[in-house]
């Protein structure tokens, strides 16, 4: 258990035993003290924290406050949604343990996807088919990192933080007495959770059932030994629907029609086998699924042409009740299991396998368990079983279908069309892994408004504080522009108003000392707006969809080796994605953001059950901005974020879209933030020249 400070470490009697920085920055103490208060009671604090609050440092000094009082051990898991930002975590807890020389340190452990951290050469191989290889390399025992045992990497991960690399690298070269053991870091890393005091990792570990099971068994933990840190907490609803989104094509079950019935095949010979008599259940429960998928064939067809004619719309799509694709499963259970073919009346029915109500769950077990030998797809590898991917559509189904929470939809890409799932409300998933939590501290510079996140993630509103705290930066440091005179509107799109914001944006680059960021709502307005040759006196880089987290981490030294060397790069990238969340634009890489439009996600089948289901769940009047407005504003506001990490840093805004300004979009901005306005991409200009030559960037304050 860690050892408290007895040294006065406190300010306004809100101890700084684990604060990272030497005195706390404006907002701290009190984001600080709301987290120690919440999280005393294990309960919930949502924290809508502008950057350079020092967020990341706020959240720990609170989270191991309370753990280090605790009469039970309790192990802060600080999860992020992307790997980027683990780095942050690491060098924090790095710099709280320097703080605190003497004293017992704070042990962490780092930790990304098995793939990240594999020592083996299938490493780079796609996610699915390194799984595939890598629990067959398990089970084999072929995998020497993961049967070589070396307690004395734990105690290395354990003495002092490691980012996941750094520990990857040491697995490379370790050695236990003396003799070289090569060990598997991924295995080591989840081993030492145990002995840890913050765990960084990735939302699936908590918000992923399979994942969750499987990883705090490994760590001989339970969800109430733990405190919760969530990271960028605006992305967490979208992560657990995306976990849930699950596709089922016709391909997929014929696929796993054949693939059982391989199964049952082996399983028939392994009976012939001496004790193989053990085995008779399993496959007659093999044989009974083989059976019914391939009675459910026909049906499936049925179902997908009928589809097929309703899907409609620009995106050739419809919605799918749930009953649909149930009621042709137990059809063909009905066909199977029931009186259909008897050769006389005099013959009893058939023995049902399984429970009428309980089949389907039988039958997703059993797609769920099937072991066969898969062919190698196009690069050579073996594939997933399409048994595991419909057991897992079934799972869904059972879990969530009998409620409104699930919509599924069809559309009509691929040979025959696809149905997917999609899980309308995250709370069903995040509510009671928070409730059985030890405490929770969810915070985002975008976490806004705060009370709207707790909202959707099911949080009890009696364990449950909520604050907007308010930037520590005058406006003077950080101003936002609002271009009056163009839009991204669809009607009143023209070559003009194209022109014209490509005007301010050229503005805003002659009159910046160094790099701007630019966003936009898609690549395709991306690349329309800012495509190569467009603009003078800069370099742009666009955003490519291919680029690794390697490429990423070298970002931010090429914007400051560019801006040293006395030129300037127009970085381009697209809301929501990895430009405008997760990088840590740090040192001054950015001078200024511009952001064009407002990312509204475009009409659909998904977007209107959503808005349908959070109208019966909020009310019609918080349904529009739930769903709509405030995340699309957030997406905006996360941008904005970019160029100001520290005390010193200072940046312009400029939003190139006049709606901004509409009540619709006003209502959903913090209350402190205010808005100046151009009417044209000269007074940008003259707007963004004063203030760089009045306001500087003060490097002195980087590190408090």
């Amino acid at each position: 258990m860690l050892c408290m400070n007895t040294g006065d470490q406190s300010t306004a009697g809100v101890p700084l035993q684990f604060l990272a920085h030497e005195s706390p920055r404006p907002g701290q103490l009190e984001m600080i003290h709301d987290g120690i208060e919440a999280l005393t009671n294990a309960n919930f604090h949502l924290a809508a924290a502008p950057t350079g609050i020092g967020k990341t440092a706020a959240s720990l000094a609170a989270a191991l406050q309370v753990a280090s009082e605790h009469s039970q051990k309790k192990t802060v898991f600080f999860l992020t949604s992307r790997q980027t930002q683990h780095r942050i975590v690491v060098d924090t807890v790095r710099r709280i343990n320097q703080r605190r020389k003497g004293m017992t340190p704070v042990r962490l452990v780092d930790m990304v996807g098995q793939a990240g951290m594999c020592v083996q050469p299938f490493a780079k191989e796609s996610p699915l088919v390194f799984s595939l290889l890598c629990s067959q390399h398990r089970k084999t025992r072929s995998c020497k990192p993961w049967i070589t045992p070396a307690p004395g990497l734990k105690q290395r991960i354990l003495a002092s933080p490691l980012h996941v690399d750094e520990l990857v690298g040491i697995s490379r070269t370790h050695t236990e007495n003396g003799h070289p053991a090569q060990t598997c870091p991924w295995k080591a890393a989840r081993e030492a959770v145990s002995g840890a005091d913050v765990f960084v990792g990735d939302y699936n570990h908590l918000f992923d059932d399979g994942v969750r099971d499987s990883s705090l068994k490994a760590m001989g933990l339970s969800l109430d030994d733990i405190i919760i840190v969530v990271d960028e907490a605006h992305n967490l609803p979208d992560r657990i629907r995306m976990t849930l989104e699950k596709r089922l094509t016709q391909t997929m079950i014929r696929n796993a029609q054949i693939e059982l019935e391989e199964f049952a095949g082996v399983l028939a010979q392994a009976m012939n086998a001496p004790g193989g008599e053990s085995l008779a259940m399993t496959h007659a429960l093999a044989q009974w699924a083989f059976d019914v998928m391939k009675a459910s064939r026909g049906g499936f067809i049925k179902l997908f042409e009928t589809l097929r004619r309703k899907a409609t719309g620009r995106e050739e799509e419809c919605q799918v009740e749930v009953d649909e694709v149930l009621t042709v499963l137990h059809r063909a259970c009905d066909e199977v299991d029931g009186t259909a073919g008897q050769q006389s009346l005099n013959e009893p029915p058939k023995e049902r396998i399984v429970d009428v109500a309980a089949r389907v769950h039988q039958l997703r077990d059993v797609l769920a368990s099937v072991d066969v030998d898969m062919e190698a797809g196009d690069d050579g590898n073996p594939m997933e079983p399409n048994a595991h991917k419909v057991a897992e559509i079934l799972d869904c189904l059972l879990r969530f279908g009998s409620s409104s929470a699930l919509t599924m939809v069809f559309d009509t890409k691929g040979r025959d069309g696809r149905i997917s799932t999609h899980l309308l409300d995250p709370g069903l998933v995040s509510q009671p892994v928070f409730e059985k939590s030890a405490g929770a501290v969810l915070m985002s510079g975008t976490l806004y408004p705060p009370s709207m996140y707790a909202n959707i993630l099911g949080l009890p509103s009696a364990r449950t504080t909520a604050v907007a705290y308010n930037s520590p930066f005058a406006a003077m440091r950080r101003p936002v522009l609002v271009a009056r005179d163009v839009t991204t509107k669809y009607t009143d799109r023209s070559p003009e108003n194209t022109q014209a914001i490509r005007q301010h944006l050229q503005a805003l680059i002659d009159a910046s000392p160094g790099n701007v960021a630019v966003f936009a709502p898609s690549y395709a307005m991306l690349n329309e707006i800012v495509g190569e040759g467009r603009f003078h006196g800069v370099r742009v880089m666009t955003e490519q969809r291919e680029w690794t987290k390697e490429d990423l981490d070298q970002i931010v030294d090429t914007l400051l080796m560019e801006k040293q060397a006395g030129g300037k790069i127009l970085l381009a990238g697209v809301f929501g994605a990895r430009l405008s969340e997760g990088v840590d634009y740090h040192s001054g890489a950015l001078d200024a953001v511009a952001c064009i439009g407002i990312p509204n996600s475009p009409p659909s089948v998904l977007s209107k059950a959503l808005k349908t289901y959070a109208e019966d769940r909020f009310g019609r009047d918080l349904a529009w901005k739930y769903t709509v407005s405030q995340p699309a504003i957030n997406a905006i506001l996360q941008a904005m974020g970019r160029p100001i990490r520290a005390v010193g840093d200072r940046a312009l805004i400029v939003l190139l879209d006049r709606r901004v300004t509409d009540r619709t979009y006003t209502t959903c901005f913090p209350e402190d933030l205010r808005m100046n306005e151009a009417s044209d991409a000269v007074a940008t200009g003259h707007f963004a020249r004063r203030f760089f030559a009045r306001v500087h960037r003060d490097a002195a304050l980087d590190e408090q």
